[in-house]
């Protein structure tokens, strides 16, 4: 069956979101919310990323349960880190929070997508995690929408 290949992809996917997070959250400590809220929903990526491991063991994956992040990820944080320091505040969190809207979007469909592999497969468990999970990954999805509704017309218009 194929759905070790979803259920590693989502792994990276999930550990690749919580370090997109946590890195947004300590660029804009200054921003409360954003430092705050951003660290509670990289504590949920964190859970989904040892839950996974737990669920791939099942499907002979050795999975990291620490979310470690992979080289590509943390030059990308590198680069994105010394243009950021030329922008503006306010457009460094628009393009931050549109990076994790991106992200949080690929890691729903990443969910979406085990979801209907394991009810075809009917494995139960799988279900159940992907029942468990994913509703917080369209809440982490939807808070950064709305941070965007808010974030954009001062960004841009000032």
């Amino acid at each position: 069956m194929k759905l070790d290949l979803v259920i590693r992809e989502l792994h990276r996917s999930e550990s690749e979101l919580a370090h997109l997070l946590l890195r947004m959250s300590e660029r804009h400590k200054s921003d409360h919310e954003t430092y705050h809220v951003a660290r509670d929903l990289a504590g949920w990526c964190h859970d989904h990323v040892r839950e996974l491991a737990e669920a791939g063991k099942e499907h002979g994956l050795d999975l990291d349960p620490s979310h470690d992040v992979s080289v590509a990820a943390r030059l990308r944080e590198k680069a994105s880190e010394w243009l950021g320091r030329r922008s503006e505040p306010g457009l460094l969190l628009l393009a931050d929070l549109r990076h994790l809207y991106l992200a949080a979007s690929e890691v729903s469909l990443d969910w979406e997508l085990l979801a209907q592999a394991a009810q075809a497969a009917k494995q139960r468990e799988l279900l159940a995690l992907t029942q468990r999970c994913h509703p917080q990954t369209l809440r982490q999805l939807r808070w950064a929408n709305a941070r965007l509704k808010d974030s954009a017309p001062q960004a841009l218009l000032s």
